[in-house]
């Protein structure tokens, strides 16, 4: 297991935020559907508002903009890498000790 220093976020805002993926995978069919039927132009207005108290509907934390990016080792929300899953932190500690494979020191 790799060694966590230093401060870790809230474990009640990381499972908050997994409960959110969870969601957003749940109703992604349905809610990009609706957004679809939304978008056409030859709907009237009364459809219009059906579909979109459909879409009130649903739970707000099943949005994907809702979702935050976080550190997969510590929690961290700020200075994550998309690519790596890690903050700037854990990534230039896991760098510099070989822990990350292909990932070297950059010197010139």
């Amino acid at each position: 297991m790799i060694e966590t220093r230093g401060k870790m976020a809230k474990l009640s805002s990381i499972q908050k935020n997994l409960f959110r993926q969870e969601l957003v995978k749940k109703y992604r069919i349905k809610r990009s559907s609706l957004k679809k039927k939304l978008m056409k132009k030859d709907l009237s207005i009364e459809e219009r508002l059906i579909l979109q108290s459909k879409l009130n509907e649903l739970p707000r934390n099943s949005s994907h903009i809702r979702v935050r990016n976080r550190c997969i080792l510590t929690g961290r929300t700020r200075g994550t890498y998309r690519k790596f899953g890690l903050s700037r932190i854990k990534l230039r500690e896991l760098s510099l000790s070989g822990s990350l494979p292909g990932v070297i020191k950059s010197s010139w």
